[in-house]
C-alpha cells in the first residue's frame, strides 16, 4: 500500500479526524473506507442508466429531457426549502 499527502485545510482534517475518532477509525483507515464507497462521476451515471432502463422495462417510465430537467429543478427547490429552515 503507497501513501499519499494530501493537502487540505486544518479545519477540513480536524472535522474528518473526529468523525473518524466518532467510528472508531484512523483518519487513515476513514479515508480509504471513504475512498471504497463515493461512485466517480462515470459510476453515478451508470447507475442511474441502468435504474431507468430499470424503470423503463417494470413500468413503462421514460421521461423526456425537459421532464427530466422539471423534476431536477423541483427536486433543487424543495432541498432549497429544506435546507433554508
Amino acid at each position: 500500500m503507497s501513501d499519499a499527502n494530501v493537502r487540505i485545510p486544518e479545519e477540513a482534517k480536524e472535522r474528518l479526524a473526529a468523525i473518524a475518532a466518532a467510528e472508531g477509525l484512523s483518519l487513515r483507515a476513514y479515508l480509504a473506507r471513504l475512498a471504497e464507497t463515493l461512485l466517480t462521476p462515470a459510476e453515478r451515471a451508470e447507475r442511474a442508466e441502468k435504474a431507468l432502463a430499470a424503470l423503463k422495462e417494470w413500468n413503462g417510465y421514460a421521461p423526456t429531457a425537459a421532464e427530466e430537467q422539471d423534476l431536477d429543478s423541483e427536486l433543487d427547490r424543495r432541498l432549497a426549502q429544506v435546507t433554508s429552515q
